[in-house]
């Protein structure tokens, strides 16, 4: 049973790359659709180094009079999730809805996550009806979907949709957490009591291209395997134990065939020793890459560099307008 909750203020933040065409629209019917809210509102906007006029369609847009859009300008690329937390570090609402700038999910869906997100929900999750992505897309994010839930035993169907809505205290507690590599809707979910999802539209790309290359999709999903849990050691222990104890049999096999066919037989199979040599060393090598990568991590952790650096931030407030790291 969910205690219905009072929101008197809603914060949109969206993370910019190089999204300079979309940005008019974008503005356009996020400010629309947040005008049908029952409670005051804020939009930020942040740019998370864009190579092109981004920042400055942004900066324009916060300096017009009476906007309700917040500017945050990062002085480098850092990438989404590091962008959307710079955005969270200068929410003021009760409420904080994430969105996607290239518009294939519609602002239009935020008075209807506010709704349910009202009836007491800490998360409230979105998954996508009607995917207008190519197949490769639709493929991996099954996959890395899949990936999550084994993982994290938390069964929501789509993580990879970022039109989603948290309460300030689940916004919070992943202010407070620090680890380099974050993936915000695992995050929130180990914070929330009560999460929901719900299905949303979803339309095709009308600008540019998709930010996710392949090389970024299988940065993605080692990024996933290696920060929300250590599994993946587990299972190279088990890998390991099963293998040597193949190799323990074959060795046995070998001794016995040698014994009752004699040492010419076992001459000839010379090569098969070369293939079980190979699977060893594959295993090694996959064993000291998934290592390196929790080594990586460590080795980030421990330096505790800024996830990011906030390099202006442009806004009606001047109190918001000041340089911030995190």
């Amino acid at each position: 049973m969910t205690t219905p909750m009072k929101i008197d203020k809603v914060s949109i933040v969206i993370p910019v790359y190089n999204e300079q065409e979309s940005l008019p629209e974008l503005m356009r019917r996020t400010l629309a659709a947040c005008e049908q809210l029952d409670a005051d509102y804020e939009i930020l906007l942040v740019d998370d180094g864009s190579s092109d006029d981004s920042a400055a369609v942004l900066t324009a847009a916060a300096e017009a009079p009476g906007s309700h859009i917040v500017a945050v300008l990062l002085n480098r690329n850092y990438g989404q999730h590091s962008a959307i937390m710079a955005g969270f570090s200068h929410v003021t609402g009760d409420l904080v809805v994430t969105l996607d700038a290239d518009l294939q999910n519609p602002p239009e869906e935020i008075p209807r996550l506010v709704e349910v997100a009202a009836q007491g929900y800490d998360v409230v999750g979105t998954v996508r009806q009607n995917r207008q992505d190519s197949w490769f897309r639709k493929r991996a994010s099954r996959m890395i979907n899949a990936l999550i839930q084994r993982t994290t035993g938390k069964a929501m169907g789509d993580y990879g949709c970022m039109l989603r809505a948290y309460r300030r205290h689940i916004i919070d507690a992943m202010l407070h957490c620090h680890e380099r590599s974050t993936f915000i809707p695992i995050l929130a979910n180990t914070f929330a009591r009560k999460t929901i999802e719900i299905p949303v539209m979803h339309s095709e790309r009308e600008f540019g291209d998709s930010k996710y290359s392949l090389m970024k999709l299988v940065n993605l999903m080692y990024d996933l395997v290696t920060c929300l849990t250590t599994t993946p050691l587990r299972m190279l222990s088990v890998i390991g134990s099963m293998i040597a104890l193949l190799g323990f049999a074959f060795s046995l096999l070998l001794i016995t065939l040698r014994l009752f066919l004699g040492a010419h037989w076992a001459a000839e199979g010379v090569f098969m020793l070369f293939a079980v040599l190979f699977i060893f060393i594959g295993a090694q090598f996959i064993g000291m890459g998934l290592l390196g990568e929790y080594i990586g991590r460590i080795y980030n952790d421990v330096r505790a560099r800024p996830r990011y650096f906030v390099q202006r931030v442009v806004s009606q407030n001047p109190l918001s307008s000041q340089q911030e790291t995190q």
